[in-house]
Formats: structure tokens, C-alpha cells, sequence
């Protein structure tokens, strides 16, 4: 019995590496993301299938033992992505069952689309091709029955009320919802409960220090019974990963790429990754999040309940403003752009979204007000081209007796500015080089 248990390690230790090596050899790109990755085997009752948690793939024995070679290259592809794509970094206060079903759709798709070969019952959805993941979270029912391939160790946090993530409102937002990846200098800390083996060292990429992904691994250990996964991450230390897998990204396209080996699809998809276009979605979902955050009233409540005065948990809506900048400076397809960005994010919270338009003078046709259920589109013709002058919009808004939640205001920041700052959060998201005199300034890229 000894003997036949120690064979079948043996096997799918000899498929794994198998895998990889076909990875490094075929898809140069995808294996050298899948190295970074150790393999740790875990009993059933930590993961039926596999798993990860940023630092480690975990697997359980008896489902890779089902797998073909070329199903098990796409697991381990699979997971590491999660990682590359930095997933686990990326969920802010959206509901962690929804989320999860994102990102696999969006792996699942990005493997599919390069020709590997899934397992049965992937989630695949050919709607959201090209989407990412939180472009697709939107798009899955609230009561979405879709189960992911794997399981995400990274995140199983609970939130202030003690209900897990996956079982509170879809607009309820947590604490600390930056969407942000910081940069980290130090190193991850270790999970106390996890036992190093010798096999969990992260082996390099093939073509350093002399490694051959040829070469049988060693073969895995059940994990012990305190599991990966079971502490959740630090911040500090999921901004170490985030930062430590857009360096293997950055590296694994690199090798790729010198190889000849990088499509074009992959390479758009590292670029956008590594220098994102619209970086300030992080700063407008943080002040979104801040500003949609449940609190207490003590609103009186109906007579039938008596007549005490108790605290009670609402939720009100978010009043934002989005300005363009028609001066000529601002191109229509980042305008799109801009758009179907604001849109997403109003998506995730109950906020009615103001649109206007401005170059010396505001758009006459404008403003435009979308309700949270009404996606955000731009009417068609702007007039504009003339000078840029931004005091018309906060002439504006003080007439109109608005006061937002924050103002969004995309311009290239040449122009008027009035004296003051209002006493409203204002994030200029800058094309060029211009500074601004006051409010949050964000580069566009």
C-alpha cells in the first residue's frame, strides 16, 4: 500500500513537471509565470482542485491525478495568472464570490484564446472576450451560481459585520478599498503556519543559475493541517506581491519577447498591466468608497415601532461630477474611454453621475444626469475646440446649488483656473504636463 501511494506521488509529481516544461518549452511567456510558482500537494478539506495564494500553488493529488498533460498545463497556467494579473490585489470592496467569477472568466478566456486545453465546466463566457475582470463584474448576476475552477486563498477576509465579503451587498463597501497596488520594497512575510519544504522555494525562470525544468521535482508533501490561505494577507504584504508579480510579468514578457515568442495580445495586456492607461481609477473608487460608506442615523423611526430614537445603518446616494475638457486637446476615443471608466465605477455604488462639457464656455446642451441604473454614454457632437477656461463649471455648480462628492474634471490643464479651491474633493486627470493650483492631480498615462 506504501509502495502504491508513494508511485502515484511519484506520477503526478512526473505530470506537473511535465506541464511546466511543456509551458516553458511552448508558451515561453505562460511558463515562465508558472516558475514563480512553487507547488505545495494539500489535503481535500483545504482544495478539492487547486489553489493559490500568491506565494504557492496548492493542489490536491487526486484531481490533477484525472487531468490530461495538456489540462494540467492549463490549471497551472490558470493560476498563475491570477497572480500575473495581480487579482488578488485588485477586489477593493467588491463582493468576493462575484469577483472570483470574474477573474476567471477573464483567465479562463485569455488561456482559451491562446490554445490551451481547459478541463471540463470552466467558466468561458465568449460575451466577455476582451473584458477585464472588472469590467465583467457588473455583468455576473448577484446570484450567480458559477463556480471557479480554483480557490482563491488570497482573499478570505471577512468583513466589519463578521459575514463573509461573498455574502454582503453588492454596494456595501469595506474599509481600506483602494484599488491601488502599492509599491513594496521588503520582502512578503512567511505565513507562520506554513511549514517550508524543499520543494516550496520559488525556482527561477530556465536560463538562470543553471535550472532545467526537464528535471523531475522533487515530490510534494501534503501540506500540513494548519492551511495556506487560512491568514489573510497583510495590505503591506499584498502590495509586496502586487509589486513582486508585475516584476515577473514585466521579466516572463521580456524573455518571451526576445524569443519571438510574445503575441501581440499578451504584449498589449503586459503594457496595460505594467504602465495602465487610466491610472486613477484606484483614487476615484477611494474617494467613491469613502464617500458611499454605510453610517448611522438617528432618524426617528415610524410610530408603530415606538417612540425611541434608535441608530439605525443607511446608505446614501453619491452625487458625482464628470467635466471634459472640448477644448481640441482631448481626443473623442479617450473621451470613450473616459466614459465607459466612470461608468464601471458608478457600477459599483449607488452614485448618480453628472456629465458636462467645457472649453471657454459650458457645452449648451449639457449637463447630462445619469441615474445609478442608467449607463453612462456620450451624446453625440460636442461642440468645442475654442480656449480652456474652468471657471465656467464651478460658476456652474455654485449657481445650481451642487455640491458633489467629488468632481472629475479631464483636461490637459492649460488653461483658467478659478482663485480658489471649492470646498468639494476635485480630481484633475491630466493629459500633459500642466499643473494645477489645488485639488488631487493624477497623470494620465
Amino acid at each position: 500500500m506504501v509502495a502504491d501511494e508513494m508511485s502515484d506521488a511519484d506520477e503526478i509529481a512526473t505530470k506537473l513537471s511535465a506541464a511546466r516544461t511543456r509551458l516553458i518549452l511552448e508558451r515561453p511567456f505562460l511558463g515562465a509565470l508558472v516558475m514563480h510558482l512553487p507547488l505545495t500537494a494539500v489535503d481535500v478539506k483545504i482544495c478539492d482542485s487547486v489553489a493559490t495564494d500568491a506565494r504557492a500553488l496548492y493542489y490536491n493529488p487526486t484531481y490533477i491525478a484525472r487531468l490530461s498533460l495538456a489540462q494540467t498545463q492549463f490549471v497551472l497556467a490558470h493560476e498563475a495568472l491570477h497572480c500575473a494579473l495581480g487579482h488578488f490585489a485588485r477586489r477593493a470592496h467588491r463582493v468576493m464570490q462575484r469577483w472570483n467569477i470574474a477573474c476567471d472568466h477573464t483567465v479562463n478566456l485569455l488561456l482559451l484564446g491562446e490554445g490551451l486545453r481547459p478541463p471540463p465546466g470552466i467558466l468561458a463566457n465568449d460575451a466577455y472576450k476582451g473584458l477585464s475582470a472588472e469590467e465583467i463584474y457588473p455583468l455576473v448576476p448577484e446570484d450567480s451560481s458559477e463556480q471557479t475552477l480554483d480557490k482563491h486563498l488570497f482573499d478570505q477576509s471577512e468583513n466589519d459585520s463578521g459575514q463573509q465579503p461573498d455574502d454582503s451587498p453588492d454596494d456595501a463597501p469595506r474599509e481600506n478599498a483602494d484599488d491601488s497596488q502599492g509599491e513594496g520594497n521588503d520582502a512578503p512575510q512567511k505565513d507562520a503556519s506554513h511549514t517550508p519544504q524543499a520543494h516550496d522555494q520559488p525556482r527561477p525562470a530556465p536560463g538562470g543559475n543553471g535550472d532545467n525544468p526537464s528535471q523531475p521535482q522533487p515530490r510534494d508533501q501534503p501540506h500540513p493541517s494548519a492551511a495556506p490561505g487560512q491568514q489573510e494577507i497583510s495590505p503591506s504584504e499584498r502590495e509586496e506581491l502586487a509589486q513582486q508579480w508585475r516584476g515577473h510579468l514585466a521579466s516572463a514578457a521580456q524573455q518571451a519577447r526576445m524569443a519571438g515568442r510574445l503575441g501581440e495580445s499578451w504584449l498589449r495586456l503586459v503594457d496595460d498591466l505594467i504602465a495602465p492607461k487610466l491610472p486613477w481609477r484606484s483614487l476615484l473608487a477611494r474617494y467613491l468608497m469613502h464617500a458611499a460608506r454605510e453610517d448611522y442615523s438617528f432618524q426617528r423611526v415610524s410610530r408603530r415601532e415606538g417612540a425611541a430614537m434608535l441608530p439605525s445603518l443607511y446608505s446614501r446616494r453619491i452625487e458625482l461630477v464628470a467635466v471634459l475638457d472640448t477644448s481640441g486637446s482631448i481626443m473623442a476615443t479617450e473621451m470613450q474611454e473616459f466614459a465607459a471608466e466612470i461608468d464601471a465605477l458608478k457600477a459599483q455604488v449607488n452614485a448618480q453621475v453628472t456629465l458636462h462639457a467645457c472649453d471657454e464656455r459650458l457645452a449648451e446642451a449639457g449637463p447630462w444626469v445619469f441615474a445609478p441604473w442608467q449607463s453612462v454614454t456620450l451624446p453625440d457632437g460636442f461642440s468645442g475646440g475654442a480656449g480652456t477656461d474652468f471657471r465656467p463649471v464651478f460658476d456652474w455648480l455654485a449657481q445650481a446649488h451642487i455640491r458633489p462628492d467629488v468632481l472629475v474634471y479631464f483636461t490637459d490643464a492649460e488653461g483658467e483656473f478659478p482663485a480658489f479651491a471649492p470646498d468639494y474633493p476635485v480630481l484633475w486627470l491630466v493629459k500633459g504636463r500642466a499643473p494645477v493650483p489645488w485639488g488631487e492631480r493624477v497623470q494620465l498615462n
